[in-house]
C-alpha cells in the first residue's frame, strides 16, 4: 500500500530545491512544525528560521505550526522578543545591553504567549504574523496580510490589519470538517482517501472515518 512521501523528506518534489517539507529543516527547540507542512522560497527551506524574528530563548515563547500547511515565500513571524515595555518612561531596552544597565532588568518582558498555527493553513507570499496570534485549521492568510488577532477556522483573511474577507465554507460544513480532522489520519488512510480530501464533498470524508 502506498503511503505518500515520507514527512522526513527534505525536498519531496523531484528536482525542486526551493520547496521542502519544513520539519527536517528546523533546528530551534522553540519552533515546532507538523508533518508535511512545506515552505517554498527561492533561497530554499533553509531560509525559514531567518523569518522567525525576535525569537529569544529568554522570552520562552514558541512558534507551533500544524500539519499540511502551505507557507509561501517571505512569510514572517514576529515573536515576543520584539515587544518593548510601554509603561516605562522610555521604550529603549536598556537592561539587555548590560555594563551597569542591567540594574533596570524587569522581572519579565512583555509577552502575548505562543504563536499557534493550526492544520491545513495556507499562507500567501509575504504574510506577516504578530506575536501570540492563533490561526485556525483550514484558514487562508492572503498575500501581505498582517495578522494581529486570532483567525477563525476556514476563514480567509487579508489586509493590514487582516480582517475576515469570507469563509471558505458555510458554518455547518466547517463544523463537519473540524469533526473529521483528516490531517490526523495515518498516512495509509490519507492515501486511500486522497481523492476525497481533494474533492468537495464532506460526506465522502465522513464515510471514511
Amino acid at each position: 500500500m502506498r503511503r505518500g512521501p515520507s514527512p522526513d523528506t527534505r525536498h519531496p518534489i523531484a528536482g525542486v530545491t526551493r520547496t521542502g517539507f519544513l520539519k527536517p529543516f528546523i533546528t530551534r527547540p522553540n519552533i515546532v512544525v507538523g508533518d508535511y507542512t512545506y515552505y517554498d522560497d527561492p533561497g530554499g527551506p533553509e531560509c525559514f528560521e531567518a523569518n522567525v524574528l525576535y525569537h529569544f530563548d529568554f522570552v520562552g515563547d514558541r512558534l507551533v505550526i500544524g500539519k499540511f500547511c502551505s507557507i509561501g515565500a517571505g512569510t514572517r513571524f514576529i515573536m515576543n522578543g520584539g515587544n518593548h515595555h510601554t509603561t516605562w518612561l522610555t521604550t529603549y531596552p536598556f537592561p539587555i545591553f548590560g555594563e551597569g544597565w542591567e540594574a533596570a532588568m524587569p522581572p519579565s518582558w512583555p509577552s502575548k504567549g505562543d504563536t499557534v498555527v493550526g492544520n491545513d493553513v495556507w499562507f500567501g507570499h509575504d504574510a506577516l504574523l504578530m506575536p501570540g496570534v492563533s490561526i485556525g485549521d483550514g484558514a487562508i492568510v492572503a498575500t501581505r496580510a498582517v495578522v494581529t488577532r486570532a483567525v477563525p477556522p476556514y476563514a480567509i483573511v487579508g489586509g493590514n490589519p487582516a480582517t475576515v474577507l469570507r469563509y471558505r465554507f458555510d458554518h455547518a460544513t466547517i463544523a463537519r470538517l473540524l469533526r473529521v480532522r483528516w490531517w490526523d489520519w495515518d498516512a495509509e488512510k490519507i492515501t486511500r482517501n486522497v481523492r476525497a480530501i481533494c474533492g468537495s464533498e464532506v460526506a465522502a470524508l465522513e464515510a471514511a472515518t
